[in-house]
């Protein structure tokens, strides 16, 4: 391994602090360091700086609002382990955090981290986009609100540019009636080879809306919009779950095992929604 260079530390006290750090387009943000902290032992140019945005009060803030879980950049992912989230939406969170790394990574990373990070195998990028996020970036020229869908460019790319702080991620909460479902498929590394989660909300015996959502399914996360498709106006039945995963499998063009795998997991987590309800 080689030994990272050497790299100014910033301990800031205040978004304004962060914000004037970061103005110089070749400095890191260190909220748990879980991704970052590894990385730059091995990067050819780290950053000149890192901005560590612990000490900044609010940022851990996590509350529901008018309909929206909001999430500020310091909250931690075992956060979501407990009640803290109610409904299907904290239903779903919990779902998925506990597949997260393991429990000191959950202790330490963040959410908005993994979201900034944009790892197309990790879990937080494909929940944010499944279930219509919100994501908040401050620069120097303000506040602007990004649709999770649109942030995410590529793998480990976001439309967050280098002076900006990624403050505040905003879920919509998911309706009463709705199921929630997560499978995956995980060997022996931190982060899967391929998983699926769903949130199916049935009303009066029809499915009346559904949010199917893939890790490792391309470039950026995905969400199976196909799929979701197959479900919506009928019954919540095992013909519509397996056609949906049938719609869930054609995403993946590229890598041959993956569609088996989709299928798969698909039928899982909406079997596992449908169970939930």
């Amino acid at each position: 391994m080689m030994r990272p260079a050497t790299v100014e530390y910033v301990a800031a006290t205040n978004v304004d602090e962060v914000l004037g750090v970061l103005a110089d387009g070749d400095t890191a943000v260190l909220a748990g360091g879980q991704s970052l902290i590894p990385e730059m032992a091995t990067m050819d140019h780290p950053p000149r700086r890192v901005v560590d945005i612990n000490p900044v009060a609010g940022l851990d803030a996590l509350a529901e609002t008018e309909g929206t879980l909001r999430v500020g950049a310091l909250v931690r992912h075992r956060a979501f382990e407990s009640d803290a989230v109610g409904g299907p939406l904290g239903d779903l969170m919990r779902l998925v955090v506990c597949h997260i790394g393991h429990p000191p990574i959950r202790a330490r990373g963040t959410m908005l981290g993994s979201l900034a990070y944009a790892n197309p195998a990790a879990e937080w990028p494909v929940l944010a986009v499944t279930v219509g996020a919100r994501l908040v970036l401050t620069g120097p020229d303000g506040r602007r609100t990004v649709p999770a869908e649109q942030f995410f460019t590529g793998p480990y790319t976001t439309v967050r540019r280098p002076e900006e702080l990624l403050i505040e991620a905003r879920l919509p909460v998911l309706p009463a009636g709705t199921g929630t479902g997560y499978a995956e498929d995980r060997r022996t590394t931190i982060y899967p080879q391929a998983a699926a989660m769903a949130a199916v909300t049935v009303t009066d015996g029809a499915v009346s809306a559904a949010a199917i959502g893939l890790v490792n399914g391309g470039p950026c996360p995905v969400r199976a919009h196909a799929a979701e498709k197959a479900l919506v106006g009928g019954t919540f039945s095992d013909a519509a779950i397996n056609a949906a995963a049938e719609a869930a499998a054609g995403v993946d063009a590229v890598h041959s095992a993956r569609p088996r795998a989709f299928r798969l997991l698909a039928r899982r987590a909406l079997t596992r929604a449908r169970e939930g309800l």
